[in-house]
């Protein structure tokens, strides 16, 4: 089961679940312009790929709701571009 997490690793931008954000492999969520613009497109953790984090669908939030927990860089991700 996906965490959904809730804010973007370089930045630190709230993601809510409709938000345009990207996962790698080990769910390290980045919003679209930090992996695109920053990050070209390469997970600073792992060195993988992207993807774009999917919808849970709404019917489904309230037994398996996304995770509260924030996940950031202190110093942002522009030193691992």
């Amino acid at each position: 089961m996906l965490q959904l997490r809730p804010n973007c690793e370089c930045c630190n931008r709230d993601l809510p679940l409709d938000a345009d954000a990207m996962i790698c492999s080990f769910e390290c969520t980045f919003c679209a312009q930090c992996a695109d613009d920053v990050l070209h497109g390469v997970c600073p953790n792992c060195g993988g790929e992207f993807s774009p984090r999917p919808i849970r669908p709404a019917h489904l939030l309230a037994k398996y709701p996304p995770s509260t927990e924030r996940v950031s860089k202190p110093d942002g991700c522009a030193a691992a571009a």
